[in-house]
């Protein structure tokens, strides 16, 4: 079905738990294979590379529940993963590169340069001593987003990926944190940080601030996210203070409590500052008061988590079909420069790059999702990389996707998004 709808690659995650013997990651069961050696023999026969990736390696996961031990400080770790990749590489030894690549791991997270460079440094040695001319792939750090340089003299590709801004892609999302309250997403998004912060030496204030002709009275709810204590929050109306929260303990906490506050009748300018540390915000919501038996609207808005943004405002009328807009979006030209540029920059050093993962979950409106995609293939078209979809079937995917706003249409008995599918085909 790959095949027939027109594509020419997969990645295919591995769990390497699936091919020990009794839980010892020393014992390799050869018996657990022939699935494995299956896949790459109809990638041969359908025309479709196939890439093999550790989602779950000895010692590192993105997953859950994590490893217990860690693949970049334990030295046994470091050997059994070597040799799991040592094996996969005498196995598949003579299969092309065009048909066959090995993407060493899935994402890794919190991991210093210098402590990657060095585990991948041994995968890639253990690799090509079984293989010299083996194709390799790592993806870059910080879960895929950030190029790693101190990698380029292994000749080795690296994979990016294509998520940011979260809010768009795993709105709704349960194994993300706070998902399930994410206000609706829409593409472009406006340009607009979660951060307030104090200035700090010539670090600027980060405050927010929501112009608007505020007719009649409105509700302000607040979620704070976190905050770095002691910390006082403000909200003030044209001015004039109207809220005030302040957290005197000491250190960062999680808060995640909703405030309100009265908005006036009249106020042209509601802005939210902090006059010490910082506080990120989860949601906001303005409700304005209506007259007589009309029932009262909530409009919510979810600022981006983003602190390299300098200003902060919005402008609110529910009049508009969007009623928070700002000066400036996260757009094509935004993620052209936030998620492309720096890879290409890793690219002059000679290092091949792909988008090892992109999508939107199910939840994201399928418009929102689309203009997404479109944007983020209209980059990688541009900037020359390949891609691969997570998922073809499943949540993120073009069949069976489970999404209550696309009209489906039969394929082999499973559900085909047709304009997923042929804006993807279009690239």
């Amino acid at each position: 079905m790959i095949s027939e709808l027109g594509f020419n690659f997969v990645r295919l995650p591995l769990d390497y738990r699936l091919w020990i013997k009794d839980g010892d990651w020393n014992q390799i069961n050869e018996a657990a294979f022939p699935e494995i050696d299956q896949a790459i023999e109809y990638g041969g026969k359908y025309g479709i590379h196939v890439c093999l990736n550790f989602h779950r390696a000895p010692g590192y996961t993105v997953a859950r529940p994590p490893e217990a031990r860690s693949l970049w400080t334990d030295p046994e770790a470091q050997k059994v993963c070597a040799a799991h990749w040592a094996y996969f590489a005498r196995r598949y030894k003579g299969i092309p590169n065009e048909r066959l690549s090995f993407d060493l791991m899935n994402e890794p997270g919190n991991v210093s340069p210098e402590a990657y460079r060095s585990v991948v440094q041994q995968l890639v040695e253990a690799i090509h001593r079984e293989d010299p001319a083996r194709l390799i792939i790592a993806d870059g750090l910080q879960w895929g987003n950030r190029p790693c340089p101190e990698l380029a003299d292994l000749g080795i590709a690296q994979a990016t990926r294509g998520y940011t801004p979260m809010n768009v892609s795993h709105y709704q999302a349960s194994w993300i944190g706070h998902a399930l309250e994410m206000t609706e997403p829409c593409w472009p998004m406006p340009k607009v940080s979660s951060v307030l912060k104090s200035p700090f030496k010539d670090d600027p204030a980060k405050n927010l601030c929501i112009e608007g002709s505020f007719r009649e009275p409105a509700t302000l709810r607040v979620t704070v996210h976190r905050v770095k204590a002691p910390c006082e929050l403000l909200v003030k109306a044209d001015g004039t203070p109207i809220f005030q929260q302040t957290w005197e303990d000491q250190g960062e906490l999680t808060w995640d409590k909703p405030f309100e506050a009265r908005i006036p009748a009249g106020t042209r300018t509601v802005e939210l500052a902090v006059t010490s540390n910082w506080a990120i915000l989860h949601t906001l919501g303005i409700t304005p008061q209506t007259s007589g038996t009309a029932p009262a609207r909530e409009y919510l808005f979810g600022p981006w988590e983003n602190w390299k943004i300098t200003s902060a405002s919005l402008r609110f009328n529910p009049a508009d079909p969007q009623p928070f807009q700002a000066t400036e979006s996260f757009d094509r030209e935004w993620l052209k420069t936030e998620m492309i540029a720096p890879w290409k920059a890793l690219e002059a050093q000679r290092v091949g790059i792909l988008v090892g993962e992109f999508g939107v979950y199910n939840k994201t409106p399928h418009a929102v999702a689309l203009a997404f995609l479109r944007d983020n293939l209209e980059n990688w078209k541009e900037a020359g990389w390949g891609w691969a979809l997570w998922n073809f079937r499943g949540s993120f995917g073009i069949l069976d996707s489970e999404r209550a706003d696309v009209l489906y249409e039969d394929f082999q008995g499973h559900k085909l998004d047709r304009k997923m599918l042929n804006l993807l085909r279009s690239y």
